[in-house]
Parts: C-alpha cells; structure tokens; sequence
C-alpha cells in the first residue's frame, strides 16, 4: 500500500499544506515516496515563500523529530510572522488556485490523466476536479 502525505486541505495552525510538507519530508527521507515535487515547486515553494523559512533548516529540523506542534513552533519562530487573517487568506487562495495558462492547463489534463490510468477508466469516469489541491485528493485516493 503506497503511504501519501496529509491532504493540502489539512491545516496546521491555520496553514494549509503545512502539514502535508512535513509529512513529505518524513516520507521521502524514509524511501516512502519518490515522485513528489520537493521543496523547489509547487505548493512546497508557495508554503516555504509565504512562510520564509529556510526549506533546507526546516527539513533538518523535521528529520531531527517531533510533534506537529514542535515543528509548527519552529517554524513562527524562524519564519516571517504572520496574523490568523493571514494565514487564512493565504490558505484559501492556495486551496483555491487553479491552472493559469495553457501551459498549466496541459499539466493539469496530464495529472488527470495519470489518475484514470493508473484507475483503469477515462478521464471522464473521475470526479469533476478544477483546482491542485483537489487533484492532488483525487491522485492520493481521498476523492
């Protein structure tokens, strides 16, 4: 059975994606997973930018060990501080986004299509999806 990351829509105070980059590093340092985007892309450089803390010192502290809330510490106090407001509006716009040109478009139909061939069925058989975040739920079996 293949092990995948917590879902971007699972917050870890108030910030989405938090959870599921922990993870990600605790998984791939494990041999658990291979085929992510790591740190440099995606929601992981969106998560690391918004948060500006150092991907490389925050992966060393998550490989050290420790609770959520330990790792969730570390990171307000060697991140840029943000208020609850912030942390929300952020979340919702990453959980929100969607393919932005046609470039992202193709990746987008490509994800989809990866899905309904590893499912054995069309890409028309999969739930109707529109943003990342709920392709990457419906990769990862939660849709």
């Amino acid at each position: 059975m293949t092990k995948y990351p917590r879902s971007p829509k699972a917050f870890l105070g108030g910030i989405a994606h938090l959870g599921r980059f922990i993870d990600k590093i605790r998984l791939r340092h494990a041999g658990q997973i291979q085929d992510y985007n790591y740190i440099t892309q995606g929601f992981d450089k969106y998560l690391v930018e918004f948060l500006e803390i150092d991907a490389k010192a925050f992966e060393q502290r998550v490989l050290a060990g420790g609770t959520d809330e330990e790792l969730l510490a570390w990171v307000k106090a060697n991140g840029k501080p943000h208020s609850d407001d912030e942390n929300a509006q952020w979340s919702r716009l990453l959980l929100a986004a969607k393919p932005k040109d046609e470039e992202g478009k193709q990746r987008f139909q490509g994800r989809l299509q990866e899905v309904a061939t590893k499912r054995g069925v069309s890409v028309s058989a999969l739930p109707t999806v529109t943003t990342w975040a709920e392709v990457i739920d419906l990769d990862e079996g939660r849709l």
